[in-house]
């Protein structure tokens, strides 16, 4: 696959190019944060990372601008900023590590089924509503950590708990549709 100049720096993915620019600044100002406004810093890069990723995917559909190269790298910015906020949550808060399990499950499942899949011809169409609902509380709790490092530990542990849930609840309802698509491709396999 040749990519295109036009397609390289398209405004969608020079904002994913953004995104993975920030992970770096993010984990410095976070682990050197020592005064509110320090954590506040650290809390306006993820915010800026979420809204850039929020209007790359709006600028992508409205200017049809939908390239093959952006829906490689938005998924990849999308987890590699999740994995520096949740490691980096957890020097802070030691909860955060169930969270980080099971984001490591779901998406090792989501990739192993869609690499599968790829390979059968066939590929999701893009986030479903709940995986976009979670990705959406992730981004809203991980700043309210983020910004607000000295929480009250019962906060901090209910907040978790309905991170941990939307996590869960996404990861369920996507098994019954990899289900579908698995024996979709085995069907069209057999009738060859």
């Amino acid at each position: 696959m040749k990519l295109k100049a036009k397609e390289i720096f398209s405004i969608p993915n020079i904002l994913s190019y953004i995104r993975l620019l920030l992970i770096p600044v993010f984990i410095v100002l976070y682990v050197g944060a020592d005064t509110p406004a320090d954590y506040y810093l650290a809390a306006g890069v993820v915010l800026f990372s979420g809204l850039t990723d929020l209007f790359d995917g709006q600028i992508a559909r409205r200017c049809n601008m939908i390239t093959e190269l952006g829906k490689a790298l938005d998924p990849i910015a999308d987890k590699l900023t999740q994995a520096a906020v949740v490691f980096c949550l957890m020097l802070r808060f030691p909860g955060v590590v169930f969270l980080v399990v099971l984001l490591v499950v779901k998406e090792l499942f989501m990739g192993v089924c869609g690499l599968v899949l790829l390979r059968r011809g066939r590929k999701l169409d893009g986030a479903m509503w709940f995986g976009k609902v979670s990705t959406a509380v992730f981004y809203v709790v991980m700043l309210l950590l983020i910004a607000l490092p000295e929480i009250p530990a019962a906060v901090v542990n209910g907040v978790l708990a309905v991170t941990g849930f939307f996590l869960a609840l996404s990861f369920v309802l996507y098994i019954p549709i990899y289900v579908r698509m698995f024996r979709e491709s085995r069907g069209k396999r057999n009738k060859k």
